[in-house]
Order: structure tokens, then sequence, then C-alpha cells
């Protein structure tokens, strides 16, 4: 499908795994992250940044139509602030082509629907504009900033994440990914003043 065809999201989109985002980001121009299957349940950085973006902005939640996909939704449900808008994709007997058996309850997942099933289920939550840039922070600005390679970045970091609601102890690479979904380049330039300006 060309770019110009491909549904403008302007929510977030949490699906489970990298081949349903995969699926989805053939259809959409679109934010798209994971839960990794049940991997969220345990990763408390991923958790502590799905909160601070669903503090700012609904998050279309779209998993498999078997039990394992009604387990993360509830889960999902149970620690997250904001909004969450469920979409749900039909229950097709079948399997996805890279498997080799059929998943336990023999339902195609997210991976499986034609691109005109996950088109149709997110065209009402496509929007007419162009969607914000993308956040351009790299791992080089990090480092110029003072976030990673020194040993004040920890605390740097720690600093910083309290002041957009998110946890201390992040990794600079976790930290990274938190600053490219929660922020755009000026208002992390806006951050980083203010802590400059306070040390």
């Amino acid at each position: 499908m060309d770019e110009k065809e491909k549904l403008a999201i302007p929510f977030p989109i949490l699906v489970e795994g990298k081949y349903d985002k995969d699926s989805i980001l053939r259809v959409a121009r679109a934010r798209v992250y994971t839960t990794d299957g049940f991997g969220v349940f345990k990763n408390s950085e991923k958790k502590a940044l799905l909160r601070a973006l669903n503090e700012k902005t609904p998050i279309l939640v779209l998993t498999d139509s078997d039990g394992a996909g009604k387990v993360i939704r509830s889960h999902l449900k149970g620690c997250l602030p904001g909004r969450l808008i469920q979409l749900y994709i039909p229950q097709i007997p079948g399997k996805e082509k890279r498997k080799a058996a059929p998943s336990a309850e023999g339902y195609l997942g997210v991976e499986g629907m034609a691109d005109e099933v996950l088109y149709k289920i997110l065209q009402p939550y496509a929007s007419p504009d162009d969607l914000p840039e993308e956040c351009s922070i790299t791992m080089a600005d990090l480092y110029n900033d003072g976030f990673s390679g020194s040993q004040e970045s920890s605390r740097k970091r720690d600093a910083a994440a309290k002041t957009i609601g998110l946890p201390a102890g992040m990794s600079a690479n976790a930290f990274l990914e938190a600053l490219r979904i929660l922020l755009s380049d000026e208002d992390y330039r806006a951050m980083v003043g203010k802590q400059q300006a306070n040390e």
C-alpha cells in the first residue's frame, strides 16, 4: 500500500508483538507499540512508559481474539490510568504463514488479518490532518546533554525522568525510547534547559 493511501492515525496503537506491529504499519501511518505478549506484566519500565503516554492521550488497543488477548486487555485496563479504546479483530479460523501450527484456540491473530480488515477496523480513528513529526532525539543528544556517558548521567536521567512522570533507574536506551514517545524536540530542549538552570 502506498504511503499516501495509508490511514493517518493520530492515536498510539498498542498490539501484542512485532509481527502485529508490522501488519498495522502496512495499512497505517501511526505510532505502534507492543506489549511483548505477557512481557508487559513484569516489565516495569514499559508499564511506566505506557502510563505516561496514556496520561497524555487515549490509546487504541488491538490484541488477538483469543484468551491470551483478553488477559492482556484486562491487565492493561487495570494498570493504565487514561482512556483505552478497545478494537477487536474477527475470530477467523486459521494459522499465520510463519507458524508451523495454529494457535491453541485455532484463530488468526492480528498479524494474520488481511490488510482490508485492519484498514476497516482503524478507519474510524483516522485523521485528515498530517501526523505530528516524530521526535528526532538520538543517543548522541543524550550524550551531549549529559544523560549518558558520564558518572553523573544516571543521576541526571533520574532527575529528568521525575519531571515527566517516569521511574528512576532507567537505562539510557529505555530513557531515549521514553523521550521519543513522550516529548517533542521542543519539549526536550526545554527540559534540558530547565535542568541545566537548576544545576
